[in-house]
């Protein structure tokens, strides 16, 4: 934890004022739809047989206080970052050798890339490419030179980039709750009252989902024409995707159906030309013609048992239908990628943003990432990480999303000794990014938590881009950034994820520092 730059925050609150502001909290945040399903271990599967009861979501009282110069930097950049993403997904040549590193010693990646293979050897039939991209950020104080506050990333998300529909309800919660003087005065002139940041995702990502099914085109055969969201069964996260269904539904007139990944292959087929087809259980005698398939599902090697649940993902991408993401722009969100961009004089962002400005701004958010390959800079890597003293100031990440999946700091030296060697390539070595120190109170399952947090900015970007053929370049189509997640999580917690029971969501509270 870094040193603190901000004023005392938040304000104490009285017995009375905290029944207000919790009673308050607890009604709105149902009657919006900012909720989650219970997990079994606060509600147990036979006390809700139907998985029918939901209970607010993880969230924090007070928005969290955030440099106002970090955030709108995060913003400014995210179109550079969707750029440069769906350059890196277009380019199977740069692509190739780098996950062909990890084939044999990560088994997840491997099977992901023999998909594209397999798509790419019959040819593929949509060169269309969707990304809701979320780049994730601490704030970061530099202290090496004069101090100075910036920004660092964390990780890019290609693939289920989620709450952002819980991200727009969060912002608005907090706004709510100050409109009704919930909150105690304060008199701080660095904390004016207001300064909350309303999230805007629903509508810009829905927007990005709309764009990808009118580029798709009308239906040769004047079928009817939908979006699939492919999740999980069950699925605890729910009314954060729901947000995105409705808004896509009611404003953009799209019909949207939710298909579990279990039940792609039973409920889906492909026509001769791979049109996809969808037929809802409830209506098994029309067919809809599948415009665009948005994955919330298909991110973890625990959705894949076997060679059906493959199938049913080499089904998706062999399919004409614009993928949200592809597998290629699953795999550009592997944490090597990351690596191989940000690691010190890497030579390879350039090849993408060769506008030097452009480039600069990017590498400046980088945080140092390390391979841990046998290359000069891996030996140093593991002699880093090998080192309980040194490892103390790095995490070890896997090339997985969702969260719970890191090591971190002592914890290294250890996992690396019940690790055989020959996996070590499959991690990267990224230094801590120490973010300045500040109090929050957050509720979840009913309990409050008091005390020190750390605070992780996700901006989402919206991404629609023709792919390159070969030796050409990609064209984008449509590029904007689109809101902004805060997830806020104690200061003892390694963790930030959500839906994995680490964090909770939060909005922020610009200040100048």
């Amino acid at each position: 934890m870094a040193q603190p730059i901000y004023p005392e925050y938040p304000p104490e609150l009285s017995q009375a004022r905290r029944q207000y502001l919790l009673t308050n909290l607890k009604d709105w945040s149902i009657a919006h739809g900012l909720a989650v399903r219970p997990a079994p271990a606060f509600v147990p599967s036979e006390q809700d047989p139907e998985f029918a009861l939901a209970t607010t979501a993880p969230v924090t009282l007070f928005p969290s206080l955030f440099p106002k110069s970090c955030f709108e930097e995060g913003l400014s950049i995210q179109t550079t970052y969707n750029k440069l993403y769906s350059a890196i997904a277009s380019d199977e040549e740069w692509l190739k050798p780098i996950i062909e590193e990890l084939l044999d010693i990560d088994s997840f990646v491997e099977d992901l890339w023999k998909v594209h293979l397999a798509v790419a050897k019959d040819g593929y039939v949509q060169d269309l490419t969707l990304g809701l991209f979320r780049s994730d950020y601490m704030v970061h104080i530099d202290s090496s030179s004069s101090p100075a506050v910036g920004i660092k990333q964390v990780e890019f998300n290609t693939i289920a980039s989620s709450f952002g529909g819980l991200s727009s309800k969060v912002s608005a919660l907090h706004q709510h709750l100050e409109s009704i003087d919930a909150y105690p005065s304060h008199k701080d002139p660095l904390i004016p009252k207001g300064s909350g940041v309303q999230s805007s995702s629903v509508p810009l990502l829905a927007t990005g989902l709309a764009a990808a099914h009118m580029a798709y085109g009308n239906s040769k055969e004047s079928r009817p024409l939908c979006v699939l969201f492919i999740v999980q069964d069950p699925e605890r996260n729910v009314f954060d995707q729901r947000h995105l269904e409705y808004e896509l539904s009611s404003s953009h007139k799209v019909r949207v159906f939710r298909l579990p990944f279990r039940q792609i292959l039973t409920d889906t087929k492909l026509d001769t030309d791979r049109t996809l087809l969808y037929h809802a259980p409830h209506d098994p005698d029309t067919s809809f013609e599948v415009t665009t398939v948005y994955f919330r599902a298909g991110y973890s090697p625990d959705e894949y048992n076997g060679e059906e649940d493959w199938s049913a993902r080499l089904h998706m991408e062999r399919s004409r239908a614009i993928k949200c993401p592809s597998v290629l722009t699953q795999l550009a969100g592997c944490k090597k990628i990351q690596q191989v961009l940000a690691t010190p004089l890497s030579p390879h962002l350039t090849r993408f943003l060769p506008n030097r400005s452009e480039a600069e701004r990017i590498e400046k958010t980088f945080a140092p990432i390390y391979p841990m390959d046998l290359s000069e800079a891996g030996r140093e890597a593991r002699k880093l990480a090998s080192d309980s003293e040194s490892a103390s100031h790095y995490v070890l990440k896997p090339q997985r999303e969702g969260g719970g999946n890191n090591i971190y700091r002592k914890a290294i030296p250890e996992f690396l000794r019940n690790t055989p060697e020959s996996h070590w390539p499959a991690h990267i070595l990224m230094e801590m990014i120490e973010p300045p120190a500040q109090k929050n109170i957050i509720f979840r399952n009913g309990e409050l938590q008091k005390g020190g947090v750390i605070c992780e900015l996700g901006i989402y970007g919206v991404c629609l881009w023709k792919n390159s053929k070969p030796g050409g370049k990609s064209e984008i189509l449509e590029n904007w950034e689109a809101g902004y997640l805060l997830r806020t999580k104690g200061d003892q917690s390694e963790e930030g994820g959500v839906a994995a029971g680490f964090g909770a969501v939060d909005s922020c509270y610009l200040i100048d520092i």
